[in-house]
Formats: C-alpha cells, structure tokens, sequence
C-alpha cells in the first residue's frame, strides 16, 4: 500500500504538471490514476479522440448509489506572456498565500478531493465518495461530457450529489450562465476601394455581425432582469468579441476576415434562443452579400455550448453542501463551469471550492492558506456525513 500523501503534498505534485489546455495531461493522468490504484481504488479512464489527454473518474467505498461526486478539471490557462514573480509550476508559499499555476483553479480542489478518497477508502465508508476529473475544460469545457456519458453507460454508481469545485471561496453556487462560443469567417470579394459598391469587404460586413452583437447587448442591459436572473452579475446576457483578424490593405476590399463570438447566457433565457439569434442575422447578413457577389459567405462553426446551471428546488446537492458550509446564501457566477453538464445529465450539483475566482488565470495565480485549510475542514465534515 502506498504512502497517502497531505493535501500540500499533493497540491505541490499536481502543480508541477505543465497542463496547459494546448497540452497532454497524461502525465498527470498517469500520476493520479497510480496513486489512487495503489490505494486500491479503482480507476477509469476516458480518452480523448487524438489519445493525447483523458479524463479519469474513480470510486471509494461500497460499490452502491447514492454517494457524492467531487468534481474537478486538470487543465490550465497558459502562463507565457505573464509576468510571474516564481515559477509557475512549482508552489511557493508567502505571506499567507500558496503561488503557483492553478493553485485557485483548481488544482487546490482536486488535491483535496484525491486526499479525501484515500481517506474514504481507508476508513471504509458507509457511503460512497467519488472523484472525476477532466480535460479541457478551459477550452470550452469539452472533456466532461463524453467522460459523463462513459459514466452512465458503463453501471458506474449514480452520485446522489455532485460537487464541483471551481473556486467560490466555499460559498455554495446554485447557478451559473450558459456561454456559446462560435468561430466566425466572413468571406467577401476583393474590388479596389474606390468601386467598393461592386465588391464586398468581408471586414466590414464582420464589424456590421459585431455591431449587432454591441446592440443586443445594449438592449439587454435595459432590460429587467427576472427572478434569480437578477442574481447575477451582470443580471443581463453578454455576447464579446475578444479577436478579429482581416484584411490585405487600407484600399482593397477584404477578401477574409475571422473573429470568435462568445455569449454567456442567463438561465432564465438559455443558449438555444441566442443561438438561433445569432443564425437569423449571420443569414440575413449573408443574403445582402450574395445580392452583389452570390460567392460571398459567412460561416459560423460552433465551438462550445455549455448548458447553464439552474437553481432547482429540494437540490440534495445544495442541501449537503449548505450542511457542510454553513452558507445559507444565495450565491450565482457569470463563468460557466462543468456543473451545467452534470445537471443536464440528470446530476443534483453545486459549485463549492476553495478559492477566489478573481485569482484564476492571472500571474502569480495563488490560493490563500486559510482557503485551503477550509477546504480540507469541508472534506473532513464530508467524511464523517458519509459514515452515517
């Protein structure tokens, strides 16, 4: 049997594992898969299309229903471009503050949550704890979906509760927006400047998709919000764009022009009513292209659509975790987060983390001691709910 590792220890060893969402986590994957193993808890693992990442879900205790779900992401933002005063990959502790990459998001959970079945699975719990952890969440949380689905179609114990452990400072979230995400290509028809009404300029026509974007967002702005809509903030729907690239020069045409459109969707309103938004005014803009060059086009790829967390009345989930918390408040995020799969998959879950979002991505990323120590108190009053 293997050594069990703290919670710090295994904070420092996920850490040092460069898991960049551009990168394999196999390393990591590898690491995590023997350390459970040689604390005889089983481990499935659930790759990607290329093989060159995976997810990985295990389980502690009787093999039975009605246990709890930790919920966490192996992946990181980059750090090139950031100025970072330690290294990234390694934890530096100052000043009442544990540094590096993904120590907040959310390599500080999953420590916690690794810690917590060995634990389970040493003491022999009543009821079962279990642990998932996926790839690419940063990217568009893809790697949850297929691993829920290998769940489900392979008799794994259904969790009565999910946690997933995105940072919230131990404040239990009920919800958090949709967000969809396409990658936009407008091709136009290169003319000189000077005869543009015989051409079209993919740039032009990219900034008329963007000013429909600036307007919806104007409008939703001035709209009330509706019930816990009103909880967020913003209490309105969002749609950004963060890039654009087009153009050959000042007096042609633009040939091409691409930009990413992103919208983070309240609850009450959902993505499949701004998607199909989004597709009657690609179309329309498309038409008046085609009206002058029939070539002329706009294709819009989808590249994430992650559901929304609803709050949802007697959550056993939110229950549990209030129980554990203390925290009777009502708590929503902007950010989208696994937890929107795990309910649509028919999962009660909540958001609870140690950690504070406004930490997550920036240099000298860090996780504050106190965080992390209430971290571990949450997984010890967890342990002891699954003895009873």
């Amino acid at each position: 049997m293997a050594t069990p590792l703290s919670p710090r220890e295994l904070l420092e060893k996920l850490v040092s594992f460069p898991t960049v969402s551009c990168d394999s986590n196999l390393a990591l994957v590898d690491w995590v898969q023997d350390y459970l193993t040689g604390h005889g808890i089983p481990v499935t693992r659930v790759w990607n299309a290329a093989r060159d990442k995976a997810s990985l879900y295990a389980h502690a205790g009787p093999q039975a229903q009605g246990g709890v779900l930790l919920s966490g992401h192996t992946d990181v933002v980059p750090v090139e471009g950031q100025d970072w005063d330690t290294d990234p990959w390694a934890v530096v502790e100052r000043n009442g503050r544990l540094y590096g990459r993904g120590t907040c998001d959310m390599k500080g959970f999953n420590a916690l949550a690794i810690w917590a079945l060995v634990r389970a699975q040493a003491q022999g719990v009543k009821h079962p704890l279990q642990l998932a952890l996926s790839h690419d969440e940063e990217v568009g949380c893809l790697g949850a979906p297929p691993m829920i689905d290998n769940m489900q179609a392979s008799g794994f114990p259904k969790a009565h509760a999910v946690i997933v452990g995105e940072p919230s400072r131990m404040q239990v979230v009920t919800g958090h927006k949709g967000t969809i995400g396409f990658d936009v290509r407008v091709t136009g028809f290169e003319v000189h400047s000077s005869l543009m009404h015989t051409g079209v300029s993919a740039v032009m026509e990219a900034a008329a998709l963007i000013d429909w974007a600036n307007d919806r967002n104007a409008e939703n702005r001035a709209r009330p919000p509706q019930g816990d809509d009103a909880l967020f903030d913003p209490p309105w729907t969002t749609l950004h764009v963060g890039q654009i690239a087009g153009g050959t020069a000042h007096n042609i045409t633009a040939a091409h022009c691409a930009f990413g459109l992103d919208m983070r969707c309240l609850p009450g309103e959902g993505t499949e009513r701004w998607r199909a938004a989004w597709e009657d005014e690609r179309a329309r803009v498309e038409a008046r292209m085609q009206a002058i060059r029939p070539e002329a086009r706009v294709e819009s790829t989808p590249h994430f659509d992650v559901p929304p967390l609803r709050p949802e009345a007697d959550n056993p989930a939110e229950a549990l975790a209030r129980r554990l918390t203390g925290d009777n408040a009502p708590h929503v995020v902007s950010y989208a987060t696994e937890a929107g799969q795990f309910q649509q998959a028919g999962y009660s879950t909540v958001i609870c983390g140690p950690g504070d979002i406004s930490q997550a991505h920036q240099p000298n990323e860090y996780i504050a001691l106190d965080q992390f120590r209430q971290g571990q108190a949450f997984m010890d009053r967890l342990l002891t709910h699954l003895q009873e």
